[in-house]
């Protein structure tokens, strides 16, 4: 894969993917949506993939924000436009993802960086880094599912205080409130998510991809998430990777999943 913004590298099963924009704090504009969409196809569609490990090159950000001299001069309908694009094609896609997404915080993560983050399943922070959603300091609302996804992961009130004060909190603040699920020194960043994606490539890839399912369930008022969990959870039983996983625990062995 060949992208101006990011650099992706498969290793062992793992996609990294960095988005490479240091000079801009490696701002989310256009092209580097483009770019984080074919991303997310491209992860869904080869099944050598079993995670994606998702972070920001340089030292001062993971995404400090979205690029916003790209759309400073929008009316009402471009705007509705701008975030019903990202929406569908980016953080929605990655939510929806049947691959699991870390995100490895490195830095300051803002406005739609913060949002990016929290589209990922799983999130760890380095120690020294700033989370917030600034928007309305520019006269603007979150826009890429900040004001949902935020109240899904903190609950009503924090995320108000969050989004209304515009305040950055550091990520061990994050961590209390479950923003992110652990945070560790910097150095230590990759491999806390190396690890993480470690133990889940081990597992039946479709298990995985229907866990994912059926959590997001739970958060979507359009479904019914108990329904999908038992539709989930019964159609693993026609599944190749269930019959290897029962017999591998009968037979008290490590399971070789292939993902059928």
């Amino acid at each position: 894969m060949d992208y101006q913004n990011l650099l992706t590298e498969i290793k062992e099963n793992i996609l990294y993917v960095t988005i490479n924009r240091p000079l801009k704090m490696n701002a989310l504009n256009r092209e580097t949506l483009k770019e984080l969409a074919d991303v997310v196809i491209y992860a869904n569609t080869t099944p050598d993939i079993l995670g994606v490990l998702l972070t920001g090159a340089g030292e001062k950000a993971f995404v400090a924000g979205a690029d916003i001299s790209e759309f400073a001069d929008f009316d009402v309908a471009q705007g509705e436009q701008l975030a019903l694009d990202g929406h569908t094609a980016v953080f929605n896609a990655i939510e929806g993802s049947t691959k699991p997404f870390v995100a490895a915080i490195n830095g300051f993560a803002l406005g739609g960086g913060l949002e990016l983050a929290m589209a990922c399943h799983i999130r760890v922070a380095a120690a020294g880094a700033k989370l917030g959603l600034p928007e309305v300091t520019l006269g603007l609302i979150p826009g890429y599912g900040g004001t949902q996804r935020l109240t899904q992961l903190v609950g009503k009130g924090r995320a108000l205080e969050l989004i209304a004060t515009a305040d950055m909190i550091t990520a061990e603040k994050a961590a209390q409130i479950g923003l992110v699920n652990e945070v560790v020194p910097v150095g230590e960043l990759i491999g806390a998510a190396e690890r993480i994606l470690g133990k889940i490539k081990q597992r039946a890839p479709i298990a995985i991809a229907s866990a994912i399912k059926a959590v997001n369930a739970a958060v979507d008022v359009d479904q019914n998430g108990y329904e999908v969990e038992i539709k989930a959870f019964a159609a693993c039983f026609g599944t190749e990777d269930f019959k290897e996983g029962v017999s591998a625990f009968l037979e008290k062995r490590v399971p070789k999943f292939k993902g059928h």
